[in-house]
């Protein structure tokens, strides 16, 4: 028997480390088994048994009867057999298995040594094991933790006992934290490590802005308003494509809500992240122009097949279609699954006259030179201002002569095309001015004497 003030030791630990008192029981057996290889070397003909109410633990070994004892922690004599059984004397022979009882008081201040250090390791595997079943199964839910510390690259959130970790490219660029912060994030992955499991938390992936919309809008967590995609920039804006099941429920005005209620809980808490919601449509036509809202788009060239569009705008509309860096473009085609072009009117009738216009028929290139290009299926200005003139040289084997050559030809085809174009503009405009100019000149002269003549010649050339 084991004295019971160690029984209650192991115990109270236990309670202070919130390990479960079952687990407790298989731990105290580990660590006999610990102490018993640390001494003899093996531990597996060894079993123990703990009885945690009654304060006892039984340590059993297998031993085999033998003649003669080489090693004492598997082989037992006849004689020492018996001298422990005597009850057994007629039955006991050579080669018979025999379970010896050990007493826990033998292992002395070894056991004391060692309980402690063992039972805090042990504890502390079976509290990151509960960490981690705890928090797998926590993936993709929205917790709510304290920051801890703030580092340059990850900032660590506490929620109770375990520590969170949220890596850089998982936060809102935009967001600054300070320690004892309140912050909401998604556990994204759990991960084991050497040092226990690694929660990684995130503010920046799309499944944390379903969740809040979810949160928000009952409608989407009851079925009835479906979140078909997401695609976002973290802290500069969001597009949602949402659809009804319920045609009497308008989608976007539930994800909206109430002026604008539902909605603005969701910004608020993206640190303003501007959100575009967008009705889903299977007419791929209608699907892009919502998509790239706020523009609006004056016509769509689509591909169904190669999945790609070309977006028309007015010439003030392609900015605000583009978006700062490109955004509003790149999450429309994120969502949409298409590749967008987008361009004004008349850009895009430039692209298409470059596009139609073949080498061949520009004149002044060498025919030798059109020929190698087209070997290799470059025949239009587009295809030639599409190449890289490094292909051009390393891979087609042209020379910088060469390449010069077809570059000055096709510059000059579109500077001579710009000017058609634009000229028109400035010589009504110079006409409109003079006209203007000679006008107020005659009324000046008419109507006051007190005007000097000089002064209006010169401001008029001055205008």
């Amino acid at each position: 028997m084991i004295n019971r003030e160690l029984i209650d030791i192991f115990i109270e630990l236990a309670r202070e480390k919130n390990i479960e008192r079952s687990e407790l029981g298989t731990i105290i057996e580990q660590l006999f088994l610990f102490i018993i290889e640390k001494e003899t070397g093996e531990a597996d003909n060894c079993s123990v048994i703990v009885n945690l109410d009654k304060g006892e633990i039984e340590i059993y070994v297998e031993k085999t009867i033998v003649e003669n004892v080489d090693d004492d922690h598997f082989d037992i004599s006849l004689e020492r057999a018996i001298e422990l059984e005597p009850d057994l004397a007629g039955e006991l022979k050579l080669g018979d298995t025999f379970v010896e009882v050990i007493d826990p008081a033998r292992f002395g201040r070894r056991l004391v040594a060692n309980a402690r250090q063992f039972l805090n390791k042990r504890t502390r595997e079976v509290q990151q094991q509960y960490i981690y079943e705890d928090y797998v199964q926590r993936i993709g839910e929205v917790i709510i933790g304290t920051v801890h510390q703030v580092h340059r690259e990850n900032t660590f959130v506490n929620i109770e006992h375990t520590e969170l970790r949220m890596p850089r490219n998982e936060q809102i660029f935009s967001e600054r934290f300070r320690r004892g912060d309140t912050i909401r994030a998604l556990v994204k992955s759990v991960d084991v490590t050497s040092k226990g499991p690694d929660i990684i938390i995130s503010r920046s992936d799309d499944m944390f802005l379903y969740k809040l919309f979810e949160m928000e809008v009952p409608e989407i967590e009851d079925g009835i308003i479906e979140i078909k995609g997401i695609a976002r920039k973290p802290g500069e804006r969001s597009k949602i494509i949402v659809h009804s099941l319920d045609k009497r429920i308008d989608a976007v005005g539930a994800c909206v809500g109430m002026r604008g209620s539902r909605i603005q809980s969701v910004v608020r808490e993206l640190n303003n992240e501007k959100i575009d919601i967008v009705n889903y449509s299977d007419q791929s036509e209608i699907f892009i122009s919502r998509a790239l809202s706020p523009a609006k788009p004056i016509d769509l060239y689509i591909d169904d097949e190669r999945k790609y569009c070309v977006a028309i705008f007015e010439d003030g509309g392609l900015d605000n279609a583009v978006g700062r860096s490109g955004v509003n473009i790149n999450l429309a085609s994120k969502l949409t699954g298409y590749t967008i072009d987008a361009y004004t009117k008349d850009e895009y009738e430039e692209l298409q006259l470059h596009q139609s216009t073949t080498l061949e028929s520009l004149g002044g290139i060498n025919k030798s030179l059109i020929k190698k290009l087209n070997d290799v299926r470059i025949f239009s200005i587009t295809d030639f201002l599409n190449v890289r003139k490094s292909v051009l040289s390393d891979e087609i084997g042209l020379s910088s002569d060469e390449i010069t050559s077809v570059l000055e030809v096709v510059d000059a085809f579109i500077a001579a095309n710009k000017i058609v174009a634009e000229p028109k503009e400035e010589v009504v405009d110079m006409d409109s001015i003079l006209q203007d100019a000679e006008e107020n000149l005659n009324d000046s002269e008419e109507t006051s004497n007190r005007i000097d003549e000089p002064e209006i010649d010169e401001r008029t050339t001055e205008e």
